[in-house]
């Protein structure tokens, strides 16, 4: 069981491994959202079954290579943007309505290759961690088909790995991922962060049992 303050020791402490980006590397970041329940806390404010992490769809858009996808709030990061983490926090805000403001920041986790549909972008994507006490009545823009809160603890407990059959460059090929309530799969980009998120909140982590 995760508890708030091994969340952060954990992230205040981690060295995440960053790309340094070239001229012409887009440059892009997300948000890892975590809620928790105060009524589910014991003495060690631990994360009980109420605590939760959230995702979005993606809406369907005809040229968005994740198009219809489960993923973090974010996205590219514009001129005005001083950094990553402001990137992350203004798309997420402009996604869903939810405004990271009075958040509290845990921390980076390492930066990742976009890779949709199996090709190799010059493209990095910075996840960042947050916890909201917002309640927020959600308010997606065009690019969200929906809001999605997932079980933190179960999550790690692998409970809810699974496998599903998508088409990649016209063959049909496996991916592992959790498949959430309402039948939502997390898998590729998102579920390689979701991974790399639980290894840094704890080095002996064990990942599921995954088909090749």
């Amino acid at each position: 069981m995760f508890t708030t303050s091994i969340i952060r020791d954990a992230l205040a402490s981690y060295q995440p491994r960053l790309v340094e980006p070239k001229a012409d590397t887009r440059q892009a970041a997300v948000a890892i959202i975590l809620r928790e329940h105060p009524a589910d806390h014991d003495a060690s404010g631990a994360f009980g079954k109420y605590g939760d992490v959230l995702f979005i769809q993606r809406a369907e858009r005809q040229g968005d290579p994740w198009s219809g996808q489960m993923a973090f709030p974010g996205g590219h990061r514009e001129i005005t943007d001083p950094s990553l983490k402001a990137a992350a926090m203004r798309e997420t805000e402009e996604e869903i309505g939810l405004s990271l403001a009075g958040a509290e920041y845990l921390g980076a986790l390492d930066h990742q290759q976009a890779q949709p549909r199996g090709r190799v972008l010059n493209m990095l994507i910075a996840p960042h961690v947050f916890i909201t006490k917002d309640r927020v009545d959600f308010q997606p823009n065009r690019e969200v088909a929906e809001v999605v809160w997932a079980p933190l603890a179960t999550l790690a407990g692998n409970t809810l790995h699974d496998t599903q059959t998508l088409p990649m460059a016209g063959a049909p090929v496996i991916f592992n991922g959790y498949r959430l309530s309402g039948g939502h799969f997390v898998w590729g980009l998102t579920y390689r962060i979701l991974k790399t998120f639980f290894y840094a909140i704890d080095a002996q982590w064990q990942p599921p049992r995954e088909i090749e």
